[in-house]
């Protein structure tokens, strides 16, 4: 076995650990959930003081309980649609109490250049998520492009322990645009697809035999 399986399935066990307890402690994943934005939130305020290492080591505090609260909803049987909707709706709030801080630390600083390419990461981590559910509202699936959370989220953890968040906001600007462009034409293909699908079905059951 590798190190890196070792690490994985050590990590994996003690998530397992976690979920049991928290499953017989009876905790609402909701509740959990929550927390979770709560801990993103901290970790925002430390990053609008520059104090990134530590924002970073609360952001992997955080990513615990958005790894956690579905886990433990299956282990107690309490996956509701609301569930979902809501997890959905902190992460955004998550993702963007994040990039506030750096907002108001790049604005603290005076870098205004800084204060812009955040605005635009912030534009581009929204439209991620809004072009994929936009988009299913029309074809069943638009899970294509790379830069998701979970990537997003790695790389601004990156960014804040190595202290190397300038490069960071430029690699999450440019891939989650692109992705919002992918998805974007991703969703004309499909969405054509199936039209001309439902187009051509009349026709062939007009020529049917009978």
């Amino acid at each position: 076995m590798t190190y890196t399986r070792a690490i994985g399935v050590t990590c994996d066990k003690v998530i397992r650990l976690i979920v049991h307890g928290l499953a017989l402690s009876k905790v609402n994943p909701n509740v959990l959930t929550f927390l979770g934005l709560v801990i993103n939130i901290v970790a925002g305020v430390l990053l609008a003081a520059g104090q990134f290492r530590t924002a970073g080591f609360v952001i992997i505090g955080a990513g615990l309980f958005d790894m956690v609260d579905g886990r433990v909803a299956r282990e107690t049987n309490r996956v509701t649609k609301f569930g979902g909707f809501f997890d959905s709706v902190l992460d955004r709030y998550s993702d963007l109490a994040l990039l506030m801080g750096l907002l108001v630390y790049y604005g603290i600083i005076n870098r205004p250049f800084y204060v812009v390419l955040t605005a635009i990461v912030m534009t581009g981590s929204v439209m991620v998520s809004y072009t994929r559910a936009r988009a299913e509202n029309s074809i069943p699936s638009c899970k294509v492009g790379f830069m998701e959370r979970p990537e997003r989220v790695v790389l601004v953890i990156i960014g804040a322990l190595f202290d190397r968040m300038a490069p960071v906001l430029w690699v999450i600007a440019v891939l989650s645009n692109i992705t919002v462009i992918h998805r974007m034409v991703f969703t004309y293909q499909e969405a054509k697809r199936l039209e001309d699908a439902q187009l051509r079905r009349p026709v062939a059951h007009e020529q049917s035999p009978r």
